[in-house]
């Protein structure tokens, strides 16, 4: 069932793992089929340099366990997934990660603000990283907590724990916008480390929201 949805979602958890994204069995990843209304879902527990497509666990939006072909737990967390999906139907997958520097910025509360130009490619309210208040994972609060500030989001914190990305039409679109995420967080901090602990200069919405591809550029005409 859903063989294909399975294999993508797991070669992008392969992928987080080995970027660095989520190390040994941290993180979990899933896809909201519209055909079916399933969720595909990376099962808990398992290292993702031995993860199967057959561990991937389908689900419905009600929490019940459809297909686990060989007997698998679906992630303690996936009630996070299904609560974005439930407030943005319009998203098809969800990565939560638990990568060193966004995790870093999660423990200490602190929202990553419009730095440089590629906060805007994560396609946030304000072109800043929310942080999420914190839940005890595997609760219903952190899924409401989290998929709250999801709302107006494709990315956030998750006070301490880690963060979460989403995308309306892919799991490797959600998962750049991870990786993006973590750039920023690594880029402040390594700003906030060499300028003294001093915010640095932001970018103002109206610059943010100003580009466009050059009109120089000519291409041939077809």
């Amino acid at each position: 069932m859903l063989e294909a949805i399975k294999e993508s979602v797991r070669q992008v958890a392969i992928r987080a793992q080995h970027d660095g994204l989520c190390k040994h069995k941290a993180g979990n990843f899933s896809f909201h089929d519209p055909e079916t209304g399933y969720v595909v879902v990376t099962p808990s527990g398992i290292d993702r340099d031995f993860l199967k497509v057959d561990d991937m666990v389908v689900m419905d939006m009600d929490g019940n366990v459809i297909e686990n072909l060989t007997g698998t737990k679906p992630s303690s967390e996936v009630l996070v997934h299904i609560a974005i999906y439930r407030k943005r139907p319009e998203v098809r997958a969800v990565v939560h990660t638990h990568a060193p520097y966004s995790t870093v910025f999660a423990v200490l509360n602190k929202a990553i603000p419009p730095f440089v130009y590629e906060a805007m490619y994560l396609g946030n309210k304000d072109n800043t990283v929310p942080v999420a208040p914190y839940g005890r994972p595997g609760t219903t609060t952190l899924a409401e907590n989290v998929s709250e500030t999801m709302r107006e989001n494709n990315a956030c914190l998750m006070q301490a724990h880690g963060a979460i990305a989403c995308d309306e039409k892919s799991i490797e679109n959600a998962y750049l916008t991870a990786c993006y995420t973590e750039e920023l967080a690594e880029l402040y901090h390594h700003i906030l480390s060499c300028n003294g602990w001093k915010e640095p200069e932001l970018l103002p919405a109206e610059e943010l929201q100003g580009w466009a591809y050059p009109k120089e550029i000519k291409f041939p005409a077809k």
